[in-house]
């Protein structure tokens, strides 16, 4: 058979799906295991993909969604119009947020897949978030940079870094130069250079064996096999459009009432598609916050894909079913240069993804989820110093929570944030502590924090740490001090962020939201996470429920009986009798 009209059956797709998976999770478990800072390690902060030679996006395996559903694309793209012959052996270094990537901070290797007669076939990427960067202060995260240049970082616009897999020795001095940790950033950068060879390599290998033409005739089956699934989801859909606003709060060079961003969601299942309308929208501002094009259209995808048939394959196919509509020179929308875009992956991000995904709640019963709680308080922030002589920095996640409450299931404790949807793991504090000039005080959930609901939010995270035998910078974002996340179909907010320092006495100081500040040796930096948003009325929550949080310590009796209505005894057992009429107490007032 002519393998360029072959029709594949399932378990054709089926199997070479699973080999191109294989292979971006072989990238990125090189990354993992030969990465030299934490925040690659440790924190598991990159993503690893695969993409056709036409910059379509075909294999993600575990990588965080704000990362890659959109932007790779745009990425691969510059690569190309920027070089117009490639040739195996050339590898580009990626960080331009006005150029496809998502914010400075995350270098990019782009690899073009160059088979024996010189044809480019595919692209590998590997993305993985940098402890530093360059910027003008020692944080990847600079929230109150009033431009690129006041931001500091160095921007490669895929900027050749291998020709013939020999380094541009250039540029990697003029990294070397810029960043506070030269030693470290090399053995990143090694480990993702590292980590898109084995995925060229992998792909050679496959592309003898089973032939190109055979895997182009794949791509292309499998992307309308993607397409149909996600077709059936939306058909499926009620029909509606809904407005969301979410609310970030105030910080330097935004107004005093904060950023309320407005999404709206149209679903179409006439026509198998979803639009979301992010153009009524603030201008770009003169800080860090505003997003990249890459974050401006990833995150309302990844709050649709957040709340439908999660088995939907996330590739070039399914995504010909969604429209997001931007606007040029908005917060939430295509920056211009020298817009700053540091924080573009995490606060308004999220405060894109948060209402479109509780808009699709509003929907209907069993779709979307609240609202996802805020970052990034200091317990994710970066921590800097010189330690002996010897300097340090890089990005910690000591504690952060924040899940939202979803049809089905309770807030995921461990998510940190909608954007990266729970792909970035909390650190040990045991290894932090032998990596790190810091010592863990405290690390612990805080009681009564949770987003009421028939499925409740996560808990915020109470964190307490400080440096040892030094002083430590500790730089953060903090969104959620003032505006939690929302609930959603009945469902109530969870509780809100904060950030104190501990003097020696143990008196809390309350800190600005957006700040790099200075723990003394002796002083302690305290940090305490959002919860998430509860989902549909908390008196229908299962009573079982409610009792294993009680004894958990997790929320109190007064807030049991209060809100979710359930009321147990000295024993902690159900009073049924007492919670029932307490219940109905609570569905009338509803109503």
């Amino acid at each position: 058979m002519n393998t360029q009209t072959e029709i594949m059956d399932g378990s054709a797709l089926a199997l070479l799906t699973a080999r191109m998976e294989g292979i971006a999770r072989k990238m990125a478990n090189t990354l993992h295991r030969t990465g030299r800072s934490g925040i690659l390690t440790i924190a598991r902060d990159f993503s690893c993909v695969i993409l056709t030679a036409k910059h379509e996006l075909l294999a993600t395996a575990e990588s965080l969604p704000i990362h890659v559903l959109r932007g790779p694309d745009i990425m691969a793209r510059t690569m190309a119009e920027n070089h117009k012959v490639l040739r195996r052996g050339d590898a580009f270094l990626h960080n331009s947020p006005y150029h496809g990537c998502t914010h400075p901070a995350d270098h990019s290797i782009l690899i073009p897949v160059i088979d024996d007669e010189g044809v480019h076939r595919f692209t590998v990427l590997a993305k993985a978030h940098q402890a530093d960067c360059g910027n003008a202060l020692p944080t990847t995260y600079m929230g109150a940079a009033k431009d690129v240049y006041a931001e500091g970082a160095l921007i490669f616009p895929a900027v050749k870094v291998q020709e013939n897999y020999d380094h541009v020795m250039d540029i990697i001095r003029m990294c070397q130069m810029r960043i506070r940790v030269p030693d470290q950033w090399w053995g990143d950068y090694l480990a993702t250079v590292g980590a898109a060879r084995v995925g060229e390599r992998e792909l050679l290998a496959l592309g003898a064996e089973i032939g190109w033409d055979r895997l182009e005739n794949y791509t292309q089956q499998w992307f309308d096999y993607s397409e149909r699934r996600m077709m059936d989801v939306i058909r499926a859909m009620p029909k509606g459009r809904v407005t969301r606003k979410s609310t970030h709060d105030p910080f330097p060079a935004t107004p005093a009432e904060g950023v309320t961003i407005t999404a709206t969601v149209d679903v179409k299942p006439d026509e198998a598609m979803i639009e979301v309308d992010m153009t009524d929208n603030p201008d770009s501002m003169e800080n860090g916050l505003n997003l990249s094009e890459a974050c401006a259209l990833s995150a309302p995808m990844l709050a649709i894909f957040n709340s439908i048939d999660h088995t939907v394959p996330k590739n070039e196919g399914s995504f010909r079913r969604i429209r997001v509509h931007l606007r040029d020179g908005c917060i939430a929308g295509r920056p211009r240069h020298p817009t700053s875009c540091s924080a573009a992956t995490t606060n308004i991000a999220d405060r894109v993804a948060n209402p479109v995904q509780a808009a699709l709640a509003e929907l209907a019963e069993g779709l979307g989820q609240a609202e996802t709680g805020a970052l990034l308080p200091p317990s994710c922030g970066v921590v800097s110093g010189v330690h002996h002589g010897k300097p340090f920095v890089n990005e910690v996640y000591l504690g952060c929570t924040g899940g939202a409450g979803s049809p089905t299931q309770d807030g995921w404790l461990t998510i940190l944030h909608a954007g990266n949807a729970g792909m970035c793991y909390q650190d040990s504090i045991e290894v932090d502590e032998l990596r790190h000039p810091i010592f863990v005080h405290q690390r612990r959930l805080m009681p009564n924090t949770e987003g009421p609901g028939r499925f409740r939010g996560a808990l915020g995270a109470y964190s307490e740490f400080a440096p040892v035998d030094c002083d430590m910078t500790v730089a953060y974002i903090s969104d959620g001090n003032i505006n939690p996340a929302q609930g959603t179909r009945g469902g109530m907010a969870g509780g809100c962020s904060a950030q104190y320092r501990k003097r020696p006495d143990g008196t809390l100081e309350p800190l600005p939201a957006c700040a790099e500040v200075l723990i003394k040796a002796d002083e302690r930096m305290v940090s305490i996470s959002a919860g998430g948003g509860g989902y549909g009325p908390p008196h229908e929550r299962d009573a079982a429920r409610v009792l294993h949080d009680i004894r958990e310590g997790w929320i109190s009796l007064a807030r049991a009986e209060e809100i979710y209505g359930v009321v147990v005894n000295a024993e902690l057992e159900l009073d049924y009798v007492a919670t029932q009429q307490k219940r109905d107490v609570l569905q009338k007032a509803v109503k």
